[in-house]
């Protein structure tokens, strides 16, 4: 049986210094200009829950910000879990099958999210496990750019036609994520041996990246993902969640519903997730930003960051509406200065 991770290493793969199964890159930091070309990323970082049972989609209907009594077979959704307060623990993407839905997040906090979750299943007939090395999802590719869709063709026939559609079949399961650089992107769950044999090709027609590729793919995307450095610091919105269809207003309740549909229907809302680069590349999620029109207090919090392959990092940042027009710094007023960039799509009325 080929093993995942000895492949990896055949390609040059460098692995995070804590964390031994997750793959960085495959050298180095890859630029987003390379991206744009068409890319395949080994993503080792991200694991997933599966709930099984008859009760499972209810079950999590009552407990995300997302539809999932009526998720279809062909189609995955974004979704958040928030706390009472309404404030997200975590983001998923959801998808399901006959008897199973799955949520996927990252591994660093997938444990005690699981955890939680479990507690709350009370009577209901549903079982949570960890899905993340199981056979069908044990190798997890990630591709995307101009050249992905014609060089994933060659593995699997037929894609999804639109964002967040799902095929599954013999070469495992593709679900099409939110365009990245105006071309679509892929996650493509496979057994070991199938992405074993996929990814030396895959290779020589596209850049081969690791976790830092995935999430600038992600971030140029303009979609967040909650990681330790994060959780409970955000309402949906502040982190464009409901503007990437992650939340469904007119579901029943979940924990921080009342919240969340609060800051929707009042006006409360005055912050927002804007996409930013910055001349430094240890930028990390949870990092304060700082306005120099109000220089002693934060005015916003890095969501996510990854080394952008020219010396920096490309981030996406969560701050108030006022501070996107102003001098904004990262890590304190004298820190090195925000360059904001053209997001994927429309903040409200802001052309950013």
């Amino acid at each position: 049986m080929l093993n995942w991770t000895d492949t990896l290493s055949s390609l040059g793969a460098r692995f995070h210094i804590d964390e031994a199964s997750q793959v960085e890159d495959f050298g180095r930091p890859l630029a987003a200009a390379e991206l744009a070309g068409g890319f395949v990323a080994a993503v080792t970082d991200l694991g997933l829950i599966a709930v099984q049972g008859e009760d499972a989609a209810s079950f999590l209907h009552n407990q995300l910000t997302n539809d999932v009594e009526h998720l279809g077979q062909g189609e995955a959704r974004l979704a958040g879990y928030c706390t009472p307060k309404g404030r997200l623990q975590a983001t998923f993407l959801v998808w399901r099958d006959p008897d199973t839905v799955y949520l996927q997040l990252p591994r660093a906090i997938q444990a005690p999210l699981q955890k939680r979750l479990s507690m709350f299943v009370l009577r209901a007939k549903a079982k949570l496990r960890d899905a993340t090395i199981e056979a069908p999802f044990a190798a997890v590719l990630g591709l995307g750019g101009a050249k992905a869709e014609t060089a994933l063709r060659r593995h699997v026939a037929t894609l999804p036609e639109a964002p967040y559609g799902k095929v599954q079949g013999e070469f495992g399961t593709v679900i099409r994520l939110a365009d990245a650089f105006k071309a679509p992107r892929y996650l493509w769950l496979a057994t070991a041996e199938a992405a074993s044999s996929a990814l030396p090709a895959l290779a020589g027609e596209l850049a081969l990246g690791g976790a830092q590729a995935w999430q600038l793919a992600a971030i140029h995307a303009g979609v967040p993902q909650i990681t330790s450095a994060t959780q409970e610091q955000f309402v949906p919105q502040m982190v464009n969640l409901e503007l990437l269809g992650g939340v469904n207003f007119k579901k029943g309740c979940y924990p921080g519903q009342e919240i969340v549909a609060r800051s929707q229907y009042l006006g409360k809302l005055k912050r927002r997730t804007a996409l930013a680069t910055v001349d430094n590349p240890a930028v990390r999620a949870g990092d304060e930003v700082y306005s120099m029109e109000d220089p002693g207090q934060p005015c916003g919090m890095v969501v996510n960051a990854a080394p952008n392959g020219l010396g920096g990092a490309d981030l996406l940042v969560e701050l108030k509406l006022g501070a996107l027009g102003e001098d904004v710094r990262h890590g304190a007023a004298g820190g090195p200065a925000l360059r904001f960039e053209q997001m994927p799509y429309h903040l409200d009325a802001l052309d950013i």
